[in-house]
């Protein structure tokens, strides 16, 4: 009798967009045979996966079909697909990371499954040194800017930890740092438009969950137009895919573009 070891998961189903770009960015995709119907970074795993999920929903059965040896998840959100999965024998890892240390804990958990520890610790490293030196940058502002980051227009959601963090590391300051530590959107819901108002961001960021955001809308609410950021026209979009991912869009091209927006502003503001 022979007895192979096998070196980590050969087959791997990935439910949030986030495993995904990460196994690609590895070299691991070979590894990868269902993703996420919202993956778009890299734009060619659409092109070369099967798609099975959304993120509250998933074909079991077309999962099942694909005989996967591991499925990636992301959250309590995801704990029916997982459970579902379990049932029917599937091993299921669910990763429930909500700032950015604990993206880069799963982050080389993952590598480390996958055989590629000391590859993704390099990688890792890198993201580390770029965040650290847009820190740096951002602690020599003389003035912060007050920032709003939008996760939903209707009704306002404010920004999850890993944006609020990343937000702070760019050198603003979140308006509702209080709401950040609660992971489910329910919990950083602003019923009143007017608190947000009160708060007066210097800028607001828009990233409505892959709807395009309007920033003439955001301009046009009652009582906003004494609101600094709209005054002065600081007004932006981040695109879902890059910020609301928690995984290596947000610590990469997600937090280089807060880093530009705060940058310009500090630039207008010196």
């Amino acid at each position: 009798m022979s007895l192979h070891i096998p070196q980590g998961p050969q087959r791997i189903v990935c439910l949030t967009e986030e495993t995904t770009e990460w196994l690609y960015l590895l070299r691991q995709e070979a590894r990868i045979v269902g993703i996420s119907g919202y993956t778009v970074r890299p734009r060619r795993a659409r092109e070369e996966k099967p798609r099975v999920s959304a993120f509250l929903s998933a074909k079991i059965d077309k999962i099942l079909a694909l005989e996967p040896d591991c499925v990636f998840g992301f959250s309590d959100l995801q704990a029916d697909i997982a459970s579902a999965l379990i049932r029917q024998g599937v091993q299921v890892t669910v990763f429930n990371q909500r700032s950015v240390e604990e993206i880069l804990a799963m982050l080389y958990q993952v590598a480390a499954m996958v055989g590629q520890a000391p590859q993704g610790l390099a990688l890792l490293e890198g993201m580390r040194a770029r965040l650290l030196a847009i820190e740096a940058v951002g602690r020599a502002l003389p003035r912060r800017p007050r920032v709003f980051f939008e996760e939903w227009d209707t009704p306002h959601i404010s920004a999850i930890r890993w944006v609020s963090q990343l937000v702070g590391i760019a050198g603003g300051d979140d308006v509702f740092p209080e709401l950040a530590t609660q992971s489910l959107g329910k919990d950083r819901i602003i019923a009143d438009g007017a608190e947000i108002v009160r708060r007066n961001p210097d800028i607001i960021i828009g990233s409505w969950c892959g709807k395009k955001f309007r920033p003439e809308k955001v301009a046009a609410r009652a009582g906003w137009q004494e609101v600094n950021a709209v005054k002065h026209g600081q007004l932006f979009e981040i695109k879902s895919a890059d910020i609301l991912q928690p995984g290596p869009a947000a610590l990469t091209d997600g937090v280089e573009q807060l880093h530009r927006i705060v940058q310009q502003w500090a630039g207008r503001h010196a």
